[in-house]
């Protein structure tokens, strides 16, 4: 990746985060701000795929690779019985013991 790339992936998280519009403006005002040096096209690129996909899809099908889409469909008619068995599942699991009653702590 080059700096630019990662400049403008990292100023559109931090404006996704905050809550603020992906613009290309504001997304080279960010840049700016952190003194990088960008070519730029690269604002409005960032810009353009923030207007057509969501942030927030990205971040979370980050690791899922091409399968993704595919998964997105077939998910909804599939999403009660996941459920049943992720609360079956949360509910199964032990409890591990805390390092309160170890006698010692980090910091002491």
């Amino acid at each position: 990746m080059s700096v630019g790339e990662l400049a403008c992936t990292y100023a559109s998280l931090i404006l996704y985060d905050d809550g603020i519009p992906i613009t290309a403006e504001k997304i080279a005002a960010v840049v700016n701000a952190g003194n990088l040096r960008i070519e730029p096209y690269w604002p409005s690129l960032f810009a353009k795929l923030a207007e057509k996909r969501d942030i927030g899809d990205l971040i979370f099908n980050a690791g899922s690779g091409c399968a993704a889409a595919p998964a997105a469909v077939a998910a909804p008619a599939a999403a009660p019985a996941a459920s049943a068995a992720f609360e079956e599942k949360k509910k199964e699991e032990p409890k591990e013991e805390s390092d309160d009653d170890m006698g010692f702590s980090l910091f002491d």
